[in-house]
């Protein structure tokens, strides 16, 4: 049947039609969301990101080199920082793995990121979050040097994406926007809401909303009437760390939903912020968990990587 209705309309018509606009028609039909896949997206940038690291080499110029940090034994940190280490393999960085144990001090720690800070080897310096409760991570993440700190937490660099400047933009929300954009998304003047306001998601995400011209809206654990923030909105970003917490029927319908939690319940399975089966049964787009957001924190970690080894390029020629 929908082959049918899809056949009456002309090839004028078909071509005058925005890719977004054709899956927004698809999808009243189907009534379900096209998947936005990060996986194959991330693939794709990381493609990219070995033929520049080639090139560079073929124009003398040494690999990007990235220095991650591990302090404890945290399990799924330590998933986190191995599948950084497998996609600078990937794509020719160096990686340097500087695994710390728990009672390590932050002392000891700040000491060892002025030493990466000095280091000219070191392009790139990444503190895997959350650190042991007698580390002040804040103090740790201002410590590194805003041109090194390719996670983008740095306030100078948040400052700098405030003011329509960015330089090392956090990897979360740059990946989201990078998807938006792979999948033509319009953004311009459209409502984006962000559930969540932390400061490694929700309130970059929203700058980056912002400065794509959105008209953004930040909820957080004061927002009133969530459900009906969430029903105006045409972009919903979600990242708040509670699984299914937002249901599917709040989606508008025909609305793009990015969903950026990752939890893994009881029984094993993994699932997102988003009641996944109920809000794609409303949204024209979403991402899924795993395979959505995920891969592209990676891609964009190794982007800044090699956006940092320029930056040192400047300033030792």
């Amino acid at each position: 049947a929908v082959e049918n209705i899809i056949s009456t309309i002309t090839i004028k018509n078909i071509v005058a039609i925005t890719w977004h606009q054709h899956n927004f028609f698809l999808w009243n039909f189907l009534m379900t969301a096209q998947l936005i896949e990060g996986k194959k997206i991330s693939q794709q940038i990381l493609q990219e990101l070995t033929i520049r690291v080639q090139q560079r080499l073929d124009n003398q110029l040494r690999r990007p080199c990235l220095a991650v940090v591990l302090v404890g034994e945290d399990p799924a940190s330590t998933v986190y920082v191995r599948n950084k280490k497998r996609a600078c393999e990937t794509i020719g960085f160096e990686s340097r793995s500087y695994e710390l144990p728990v009672h390590t001090t932050e002392a000891e720690l700040l000491a060892l990121i002025d030493e990466m800070n000095a280091d000219n080897g070191i392009d790139g310096i990444l503190v895997q979050l959350p650190l042991p409760a007698h580390i002040d991570s804040q103090q740790v993440l201002e410590r590194i040097v805003p041109h090194k700190d390719v996670d983008g937490f740095h306030p100078y660099n948040v400052g700098r994406l405030a003011v329509k400047m960015p330089l090392m933009r956090p990897c979360t929300p740059k990946g989201v926007m990078t998807l938006l954009d792979a999948y033509q998304v319009p953004i311009t003047g459209k409502k984006a809401v962000v559930v969540g306001a932390s400061n490694i998601v929700g309130r970059p995400q929203a700058l980056e909303l912002l400065l794509a011209r959105a008209t953004v809206t930040i909820c957080h654990s004061a927002t009133q009437n969530l459900a009906q923030e969430v029903a105006a909105a045409d972009i919903v970003v979600v990242g708040v760390g509670i699984p299914n917490f937002v249901k599917g029927e709040w989606i508008k319908p025909g609305a793009v939903v990015i969903d950026v939690g990752i939890n893994r319940l009881e029984n094993g399975q993994l699932c997102g912020d988003v009641e996944f089966d109920a809000a794609r049964e409303r949204a024209s787009m979403i991402t899924p968990v795993p395979g959505g957001v995920g891969p592209m924190t990676i891609a964009t970690l190794m982007e800044n990587t090699l956006k940092a080894a320029e930056i040192h390029d400047t300033k030792q020629s």
